[in-house]
C-alpha cells in the first residue's frame, strides 16, 4: 500500500468544514466566518456541514459525526476537509468510520491537529492517505511566521513537491486570543525567544524517514489497536525507518511520561529513526518536568529526541505531512525539517 497523496487543490475546488470532535459556540462564529472568508480568498468554494453545534463538547451524536466526515471525504468534488479545531472525544468515530471505503476512495486531504490526530494519524496508516497535523481552520487568518508554511500551501502543492520549514525562533507564552472579543485577530503575540533543543544529548543531528505522528494525549488511547499499527505501515512504507512527532497539549508530566511509556511499550516507536518533539505549555510537576517525562520514556530508544518543535498547542505551527518523506537537520547553527511528498 503506497502513500496516496490527495490531489493538489485549485481554484475552485471544494473544501469542506465539519466538526468530527467540537463544535463552534455561538459567540465565536464570527471568527469561523473570518477564517472561511479567508479560505474563500483564496479561490475555493467552502461547504459547511450540519454538524458544527458548539453548545457541547461535540458537534453532533458520534453516527452523525461519522456519516458527515464520511460524506465529505469521499465526495469526489471535496478536495480538503478542515474541522474548526480540536476537541475531546473524536475517538468514538474511530470504529464507526468505513476505513475499508475510505481506502477504496480517492484520497481527500484532511487537515487537523489535537483531537484531530485520532483521525488523521490512523488515515494514514489504515489506507496509505497523507494527512496534515497542522494549524487548523479557526487558526487559518493568522500571518505564518518566517520559515513557516500554512495548511493552505501544503494542499496546493503537487505531488512530488519538497518543501523545508524552520523554526522561527519566537513562540508565544500568552495562551490563546480571545476570539469573541477579536474575531479578526491576525498576528500572533510571539512574545519568547527559543529553538529546537536535543533532549537525549549533544552533537549534530540528520535523520530521514516518513512521517508520522500527533497528539499524546489522544494517540495514547490507540496505541497497541490496529488503528495505530506504526510498525506495519514501516515495514510497508518506510523500511528504512520512520520520522515520528509527538505534542504534549495539555496534560502534566507525570501524565505525558506514563502515556509515552506506554506508547513505546506498544510498538509506536519501534521504527523511530529520530523523535521530534513539540514544544507544549503543559504543566511541570515538582521532580518531573516535561522535557525530563520524554527523556525518561523515550531515552531507552537510543535514538535522537528534538523537542520544542514547532509542530505542538503552542503558537506557531509547522504543518507535518503523516507519510511524507522527511529529512531533519539540528545543529547548533542549524534546524530544519524538509518534507517531500513522494
Amino acid at each position: 500500500m503506497a502513500v496516496r497523496y490527495p490531489s493538489p487543490l485549485r481554484p475552485g475546488d471544494r473544501v469542506g468544514v465539519t466538526s468530527p470532535s467540537s463544535g463552534v459556540p455561538k459567540e465565536l462564529r464570527k471568527r469561523l466566518d473570518v477564517a472561511v472568508q479567508d479560505v474563500r480568498d483564496r479561490g475555493y468554494e467552502v461547504v459547511i456541514g450540519q454538524c458544527m453545534d458548539g453548545s457541547g463538547h461535540v458537534s453532533a451524536s458520534a453516527a452523525d459525526r461519522a456519516g458527515e466526515l464520511m460524506s465529505m471525504l469521499t465526495d469526489p468534488t471535496v478536495k480538503a476537509v478542515v474541522p474548526p479545531w480540536g476537541g475531546e472525544t473524536a475517538i468514538d468515530l474511530v470504529p464507526l468510520l468505513d476505513w475499508d471505503g475510505l481506502r477504496d476512495a480517492e484520497p481527500t486531504w484532511l487537515v487537523g491537529y489535537s483531537d484531530l490526530s485520532t483521525l488523521i494519524t490512523p488515515l494514514t496508516l489504515l489506507t496509505g492517505t497523507a494527512t496534515v497535523h497542522g494549524n487548523n481552520l479557526m487558526d487559518t487568518p493568522y500571518r505564518v511566521p518566517e520559515g513557516l508554511r500554512s495548511w493552505l500551501d501544503v494542499v496546493a502543492a503537487p505531488r512530488g513537491h519538497r518543501f523545508t520549514q524552520t523554526p522561527p525562533g519566537r513562540h508565544r507564552t500568552a495562551g490563546f486570543d480571545d476570539f469573541a472579543a477579536h474575531p479578526d485577530v491576525r498576528e500572533y503575540a510571539l512574545d519568547a525567544a527559543g529553538t529546537w533543543t536535543r533532549l537525549d544529548g549533544s552533537g549534530d543531528v540528520t535523520a530521514e524517514g516518513r512521517l508520522i505522528g500527533g497528539c499524546i494525549e489522544t494517540l495514547c488511547n490507540l496505541a497497541g489497536t490496529p488503528y495505530l499499527d506504526v510498525s506495519a505501515f514501516a515495514r510497508n512504507e518506510s523500511p528504512d525507518g520512520l520520522l515520528v512527532y509527538v505534542e504534549a497539549g495539555g496534560d502534566d508530566a507525570f501524565t505525558i511520561c506514563r502515556n509515552l511509556h506506554g506508547m513505546r511499550l506498544a510498538g509506536f516507536f519501534d521504527r523511530a529513526n529520530a523523535v521530534l518533539v513539540g514544544r507544549t505549555d503543559a504543566p511541570d510537576n515538582r521532580s518531573l518536568s516535561q522535557h525530563e517525562a520524554v527523556l525518561d520514556a523515550l531515552g531507552p530508544l537510543g535514538v535522537p529526541i528534538i523537542a520544542d518543535v514547532e509542530c505542538g498547542h503552542v503558537p506557531p505551527y509547522m504543518p507535518i505531512v503523516n507519510g511524507a518523506h522527511g529529512r531533519v537537520v539540528h545543529t547548533p547553527s542549524r534546524s530544519e525539517l524538509t518534507q517531500t511528498l513522494d
